[in-house]
């Protein structure tokens, strides 16, 4: 594979032509933050969170192929304060409440604010009034906690190959849906696999009978399948 030379933050990186940026930089130890990313899943570039300064262009890394000589800066304070103004966002657009929340502690929304910093939101929150729906006979789905990575989208299609999780609608209305919307426990093509759960970064997808910050979650079995399907 034809290798690339390329400067990350001052730090010569050599990696093959055709990966991404943020590929580029995991492989050399240096961290992008991200949320909708997930390895083992196709990338989307949904969350804005890894955006990096390619060139003097803002370009999301994880979705960026990397080009030789290319210049690519992932920490200036302007990055940061964008990626700050992200997560204030996506706290103001629905009801996240980490006091009570089963995923408190071990939620990946919550982690960024802490390592961005994020200490209060400047914006005005929706509150939105969202469904939650209970009808699946293992698992919750609360519409108010979930951020729109659409990572339980990605891996019923991609690795269970059930394709039972869609996305409907538009702006603020926006939202995952089973099998073209109807209640999650009359999902037919819903295989009930669980990788949904394990994979949503947030308190979206649980299982049933979690108490507050007892819903510990796998995104890592995502990439370990992939490598065991890869490997035959």
């Amino acid at each position: 594979m034809e290798q690339v030379v390329i400067q990350i933050d001052g730090q010569e990186v050599r990696t093959e032509r055709g990966k991404t940026i943020l590929e580029a930089a995991k492989e050399n130890g240096i961290r992008i933050p991200t949320l909708c990313h997930l390895d083992g899943l196709p990338d989307i570039g949904a969350c804005r969170l890894c955006m990096v300064e390619a060139d003097g262009r803002f370009v999301t890394s994880c979705t960026t192929q990397v080009q030789d000589g290319m210049n690519v800066r992932t920490q200036t304070e302007e990055l940061q304060e964008m990626r700050r103004t992200v997560l204030e966002l996506l706290f103001a657009e629905r009801n996240h409440v980490c006091s009570f929340c089963v995923s408190n502690g071990h939620c990946e929304l919550q982690d960024l604010a802490c390592e961005l910093g994020m200490d209060s939101v400047r914006v005005p929150y929706s509150y939105p009034k969202l469904h939650l729906d209970a009808t699946h006979p293992r698992f919750i789905i609360d519409h108010n906690r979930c951020v729109m990575c659409a990572r339980c989208v990605r891996v019923c299609a991609e690795v269970e190959g059930a394709h039972a999780w869609g996305i409907a609608f538009r702006g603020a209305q926006v939202r995952v849906i089973t099998d073209l919307g109807v209640d999650w426990g009359d999902a037919e093509s819903c295989t009930s696999c669980g990788k949904c759960v394990e994979v949503c970064p947030t308190g979206a997808i649980v299982l049933k009978g979690k108490a507050t910050g007892e819903m510990e979650k796998h995104p890592e079995l995502v990439a370990e399948l992939e490598a065991r399907r890869r490997a035959g």
